[in-house]
């Protein structure tokens, strides 16, 4: 008895690891998805054209999942070999700590959270089981372990200098990427500010206010509340303009958005979205406000997911840049991919290419291309990081 005790115990140790092992690609692959289809099918004008831009992309989950950036993945929708293939120059990469159950767009509880089980199955730091912050910091940790093992594929950059540097890389002819570290949501800050200071020296230079629900900071866009800025994240907003980090409204409430608006003295940015009057869904904010935060100088990240422009197709993105374009300026209009955010798309970040070629199908000049699928994003990072 002794020794089938001893074998079913063996056995039962053997199943939670093998669930360890299997259960955070399972999870991916149910989250992430990407629809299978034919190779596209990129013009020689196109393709030419996107081998000269810069793309920039400036929202991406992928550090949030179980797999090492520098190999080449069978699931998900990025990963540096992918990235470098899509010719990307600059890629935000988001972090998420907290996900409601169902992360409904119109609206949610903060009293459930996903990612927990998420980060206990993926064997993450113990200090990551409790804390939204060390989530955050163990996800930046992850971002620079890729830059120490290859120095030579990707630069985290903090300052304009680092970008700038990049650039020159890649101008010589040496494919780099530069990374930049944001968080999805100021709920990491954990309600106190002087944990502003650790996520910045951990690298951290554009922060969302909000993510799927009302936080310490104020309302989100699919919170309960419908609120504004709470004090606590007025406070926030100064934090971050004194220190130069980036604002991003991805995920606030209008009234979150027309308190930032009334308070900033530096532009904003919407890092992954859509336009209501392209797609009429509830994770948009309304073209007013869009149009708002582009007079006031900001940028405005296109999505390509449903969600955010109800026609996923590459045709189907566009048609939204486009609308984007003609109400907000060709100027203040970026790509916000939200690869791997709990996304089905049609195109991965290697097939990128696509949008180059459908643009200018749809009669886009290779200057407004230049622009969009990159030109603008580097030019405000440039202006707004610190120098």
């Amino acid at each position: 008895m002794k020794r089938w005790s001893g074998i079913l115990g063996i056995g039962f140790v053997l199943i939670v690891l093998a669930g360890f092992a299997f259960l955070p690609g399972l999870v991916e692959n149910a989250a992430n998805k990407r629809t299978p289809h034919a190779a596209w099918s990129i013009s020689d004008p196109a393709r030419k054209l996107h081998e000269g831009l810069a793309v920039a992309d400036l929202h991406t989950d992928t550090l949030g999942w179980k797999r090492d950036l520098l190999k080449r993945a069978t699931r998900g929708h990025s990963d540096i070999p992918r990235i470098l293939e899509g010719n990307v120059a600059l890629q935000v990469f988001g972090v998420f700590t907290k996900s409601p159950r169902g992360q409904n767009y119109e609206e949610n509880s903060a009293d459930s959270d996903n990612v927990t089980a998420l980060v206990i199955a993926q064997r993450w730091p113990i200090r990551t089981y409790t804390s939204l912050l060390e989530r955050a910091l163990y996800q930046a940790e992850k971002l620079r372990d890729v830059e120490r093992r290859a120095p030579e594929s990707l630069r985290v950059v903090r300052t304009a200098a680092d970008l700038d540097a990049v650039l020159k890389s890649r101008a010589d002819g040496r494919p780099i990427l530069a990374g930049l570290l944001a968080s999805e949501g100021g709920h990491p800050l954990e309600g106190d500010l002087n944990n502003l200071q650790k996520l910045y020296d951990a690298g951290f230079r554009m922060l969302g206010l909000h993510h799927f629900f009302d936080n310490a900071l104020g309302g989100s866009l699919h919170g309960k509340s419908d609120s504004g800025l709470t004090e606590f994240g007025r406070s926030v907003v100064r934090e971050l303009e004194a220190r130069k980090i980036i604002i991003d409204v991805a995920h606030s409430s209008p009234a979150s958005v027309d308190d930032v608006l009334e308070m900033a003295t530096r532009p904003i940015v919407v890092s992954h979205t859509g336009m209501r009057g392209a797609c009429d869904s509830p994770r948009n904010l309304d073209d007013a406000r869009l149009k708002r935060i582009a007079d006031r100088g900001g940028l405005i990240g296109i999505g390509f997911w449903e969600g955010a422009v109800c026609d996923h197709s590459p045709k189907g993105v566009v048609r939204s840049i486009r609308h984007a374009v003609n109400v907000l300026g060709v100027d203040h209009v970026a790509l916000g991919s939200d690869y791997d955010g709990a996304t089905t798309v049609l195109f991965d970040i290697s097939e990128i290419a696509v949008l180059t070629h459908e643009m200018l199908e749809s009669g886009f000049s290779s200057a407004e291309i230049r622009k969009i699928m990159g030109g603008n994003t580097l030019r405000f990072l440039g202006e707004n990081l610190p120098q």
